[in-house]
């Protein structure tokens, strides 16, 4: 599944996925799209985590504009549907995906960094939505998920500006859910993925599936989704491996 434009190694239960454009500062064009939709459409079963992470400084700086072509609205329209289709696997896809992010993280690259579920910035990450200031509109995604970590206010002075933020500043706005060293994002998402590796794997596809769509709803909605969550998930044979490693004071093996 590893190909030029997309780097795929499996190790461990873990799938590292490496965008590969470093002249371009892994840019977003379709064949990089379309290999990652791919990979998503169909992961390898041994895969439980994936790591994704992009070459040479960067992690993605957005859509390739050098291959914009000029579409009519209604071939712009199934283009930004085709963006939300893919993001949407990689946040529903039922695989964790932990981003190890650093340099370029703009635009796109940010709306692929928002749809995964765990995320890493070095000192040298700078996140930005720039399409403003270049007379176009987000296209994949970005008003659901970044608005939702923002909030509306915030990600309209963001786009009205084209404000860059820093790791730290992107911490603690949410952006990113760890701020460390230089050249130390991947191996924190090495290990983090492992550690979510080792969790039951309906307890992570339930954590997938549920949390972001709980938080839609209406609350009784809610309520009621999260209860069929704990039900399902309490009635396992890795539930009852949790409860006898517990009592036994072990860590549990599950499926």
């Amino acid at each position: 599944m590893s190909s030029d434009i997309l780097r795929c190694e499996l190790a461990d239960g873990i799938a590292t996925l490496t965008m590969n454009r470093p002249g371009k500062r892994n840019a977003m064009c379709e064949e990089l799209l379309v290999a990652i939709d791919g990979f998503f459409s169909a992961p390898p079963k041994e895969a439980k985590v994936v790591v994704l992470t992009g070459t040479q400084g960067h992690f993605c700086s957005g859509l390739d504009l050098a291959e914009h072509v000029q579409r009519s609205a209604e071939d712009n329209l199934y283009h930004s549907r085709h963006w939300h289709a893919v993001m949407d696997k990689i946040q529903y896809g039922g695989l964790p995906v932990v981003s190890a992010m650093f340099g370029a993280v703009i635009g796109g690259g940010l709306e692929l960094a928002a749809s995964t579920h765990v995320r890493i910035a070095e000192p040298s990450s700078i996140f930005q939505l720039p399409e403003g200031r270049r007379g176009i509109f987000v296209g994949g995604g970005a008003t659901v998920r970044v608005g939702k970590i923002l909030g509306a206010d915030r990600m309209t002075e963001m786009m009205l500006t084209g404000r860059k933020y820093t790791a730290d500043e992107a911490l603690a706005l949410g952006l990113t859910h760890y701020a460390v060293g230089e050249g130390e994002a991947l191996a924190l998402a090495q290990q983090l993925a492992g550690k979510i590796a080792r969790n039951a794997p309906l307890s992570n596809y339930l954590m997938i599936q549920s949390i972001a769509r709980i938080t839609d709803m209406a609350r009784s909605d809610g309520l009621f989704t999260e209860s069929l969550a704990a039900a399902l998930s309490q009635t396992t044979p890795d539930a009852e491996e949790g409860l006898r490693a517990f009592l036994e004071k072990r860590a549990p093996k599950f499926r």
